[in-house]
């Protein structure tokens, strides 16, 4: 099959470090490139894939500084895939909706997997207006947002085998990773971790829109709780994976709808348990008491910690091979883009047979 993946240029594929639409994306096209399929990837320039690369910006926008209207970049990548539908068979988006009001006339099926929160006001109208387009949602709770859309099928992200380190020894200190946002509740975290009695290591980005929320109200808890509280700031490669599997358990005390929260099962890779706040997601990515704990208040996730002699390191991994691989979400997307092929060549020809009806009346 011959499969576009259309990346968001905010992020090279895969990202040094923070993106995690990016890091999806990255172990999509390398699972379907390994179950031979010729795909091409638009990404950035400083992308690394074994499919072909077309790119539509040198560097990853959000970290060149000369680049202030990541739109106009976003739309010559668009029309860079529209000039080449013709080549594919599917073409798979990632990128923010921009595409909707052309995806109607791509010479080839196409699907967006929408990776953020949707809000009714926002996403409602937009997929009644485009209510023929194509959509995936990586969880069942993110339709919630736009419950009456044309959701495809939803399909849960996935890793490769090799990603994380896995490590069935724990270490002495709980984790937070991923983004400073008031949603993802780090001042949560730190609380969990005092009332526990154990350090907690913070690797998180903070980009521009956060800054002043990370200088008022995180900083001076960090600074004041040095004794038991580090800061890391944006971290990758090996020293992301030492995090993980090192650590006594990851905390994951999001206060808003999490879509999915890929560093859950990157934890899970690890051998590492999950202590995760009832939101979003999480009842669908969490085993309670399998890889992790579902806790509903900051009481229940210091207990947590004290019960994570319970959880397996074993069983961690284990839930995630038998449901977060990237071969099962590529497998996943494959079922997706035959039946979009499938409907697209019925359709073809149930128009073929009634023009020839028309001709033969005539």
């Amino acid at each position: 099959m011959k499969i576009a993946q259309v990346a968001p240029l905010y992020e090279s594929v895969p990202p040094i470090a923070y993106g995690a639409t990016e890091r999806i994306i990255s172990y999509l096209t390398e699972a379907l490139v390994a179950l031979g399929h010729e795909v091409t990837l638009f990404a950035t320039h400083d992308s690394h894939t074994r499919a072909r690369l077309v790119s539509s910006a040198p560097t990853a926008l959000w970290r060149d500084e000369r680049v202030w209207d990541t739109t106009s970049h976003h739309l010559r990548q668009l029309d860079a895939v529209i000039r080449r539908s013709a080549q594919f068979d599917v073409i798979h988006f990632h990128t923010e909706p921009i595409h909707l009001p052309m995806q109607r006339f791509l010479s080839c099926p196409s699907v967006t997997t929408m990776h953020g929160r949707l809000l009714p006001a926002d996403h409602g109208p937009l997929f009644e207006t485009f209510a023929d387009a194509p959509l995936v949602s990586i969880s069942d709770s993110q339709r919630n947002g736009a419950p009456h859309a044309n959701w495809r099928a939803t399909v849960h992200h996935g890793l490769a085998s090799g990603e994380m380190r896995y490590s069935n020894a724990r270490g002495d200190y709980l984790l937070f990773v991923g983004r400073v946002m008031p949603e993802k509740r780090i001042d949560r975290a730190i609380e969990i971790a005092r009332r526990a009695g154990l350090p907690l290591k913070i690797a998180a980005a903070v980009h521009p829109g956060e800054r002043a929320y990370f200088k008022e109200e995180i900083w001076p808890l960090v600074t004041a709780s040095q004794s038991f509280v580090e800061y890391l700031g944006e971290v990758g490669g090996e020293t992301r994976r030492a995090l993980f599997a090192n650590a006594r358990a990851l905390v994951f005390p999001i206060d808003w709808e999490e879509p999915f929260g890929l560093v859950m099962i990157e934890a899970m890779a690890s051998g590492t348990p999950v202590i995760a706040f009832r939101r979003g997601a999480v009842p669908e990515v969490v085993e309670h008491g399998v890889n992790g704990f579902i806790v509903d208040d900051v009481d229940q996730a210091v207990d947590a910690v004290r019960a994570l002699g319970e959880i397996d390191p074993a069983r961690c991994r284990q839930s995630f091979e038998k449901r977060f691989s990237a071969e099962r979400m590529a497998r996943d997307y494959l079922a997706v883009y035959r039946d979009l092929i499938d409907e697209r060549a019925a359709a073809k020809a149930f128009i073929a047979a009634a023009d020839t009806d028309d001709a033969l009346q005539a």
